[in-house]
């Protein structure tokens, strides 16, 4: 595994609290049912919804909804679904001035969440694919930030110019997991890496069901830099060459967990940019992420502010 970079800059941001986001934006479709199918089976699902998704839009809301000032950068497509996303991240509070209109379809998202909160998750890449842009055209929302957000579902070598051009801390969560290989570059231009247990497995090269302890083990010893694992229910654990710090999650009943991942990763990226030091971050990001699994639906379950406060969590 290629180490992410290691800057001082990680633990104290401005307080500014600017986050910026290069990422997808879908219309999502979760379809809700007692169990997931297996393959070649055929289920019944009981409810429908139909709201905003994506990671790039679902982290930036995250972000927004506790307190960042975010800017979205983007790619819609010239339809109802690229409008209605348009509106419904200005609606959020994120700035949409760098979304970019296409000549594609917008991208979409049919997702099927069974009643222990699992889900199953096909992407249809649409206007994603068509974001953009090199170091001359640089979006300057990207440059001038103190937090840059990455996920994998629009092109790889558009987050690789973005992260080689911006100023602040940069934030990668690697999700869809491609080839760990093709991560090379991005990896070398990271902060702080934001895996799952199973994108961090395929990192370092061990089975998917391999259980936390080896796996934190082996990412401790192959990992340089800052490592911030998601692990569901038992919450987050922050590895570096130096230690393993688990950050455990509150006991919930989970409905949902459809963007609990996409709330960690905006709610730690306006924890950082805010000022707040890398474990409070964390501990905080991890809080956000266990209401959202209370809830139905992605970008509508992302806590506010003031609820995690009067949940208990601490925020900065």
């Amino acid at each position: 595994m290629t180490a992410p970079r290691t800057t001082g800059s990680v633990l104290a941001r401005s307080a500014r609290g600017r986050v910026t986001v290069v990422g997808s934006l879908n219309l999502d479709r979760s379809l809700y049912v007692h169990r997931l199918p297996p393959p070649g089976a055929t289920v019944h699902a009981r409810d429908e919804l139909l709201g905003p998704g994506g990671k790039g839009a679902n982290q930036a809301v995250a972000a927004a909804r506790v307190g960042a000032s975010v800017r979205l950068v983007g790619a819609v497509g010239d339809d109802d679904a690229g409008r209605l996303l348009r509106a419904e991240m200005a609606t959020a509070g994120v700035a949409v001035s760098d979304l970019r209109v296409v000549d594609a379809p917008t991208g979409s998202a049919t997702i099927v969440v069974a009643d222990d909160g699992e889900n199953q998750i096909v992407v249809l890449e649409g206007a994603n694919g068509a974001l953009r842009f090199d170091a001359d055209t640089c979006p300057t929302s990207v440059v001038d930030t103190d937090v840059l957000l990455l996920q994998l579902e629009t092109p790889l070598a558009t987050q690789l110019v973005a992260a080689r051009a911006t100023r602040a801390t940069v934030i990668l969560n690697p999700a869809p997991m491609p080839d760990p290989a093709s991560l090379t570059a991005l990896l070398a231009e990271v902060d702080v890496l934001v895996p799952n247990r199973t994108e961090l497995a395929a990192l370092v090269g061990l089975p998917a069901d391999v259980a936390d302890t080896p796996l934190l083990a082996a990412a401790q010893h192959q990992v340089i830099g800052t490592t911030v694992v998601t692990l569901g229910a038992a919450g987050a654990a922050i590895v570096t060459p130096d230690d393993v710090v688990r950050v455990a999650a509150r006991p919930v009943a989970a409905v949902d967990a459809t963007g609990a991942g996409d709330t960690f990763c905006g709610v730690l990226a306006a924890g950082l940019a805010a000022g707040q030091q890398l474990p409070a971050a964390v501990e905080t990001a991890v809080h956000a992420a266990s209401i959202t699994v209370t809830r139905r639906g992605a970008q509508r379950s992302f806590p506010t502010h003031d609820e995690l406060l009067a949940q208990g969590g601490s925020t900065w």
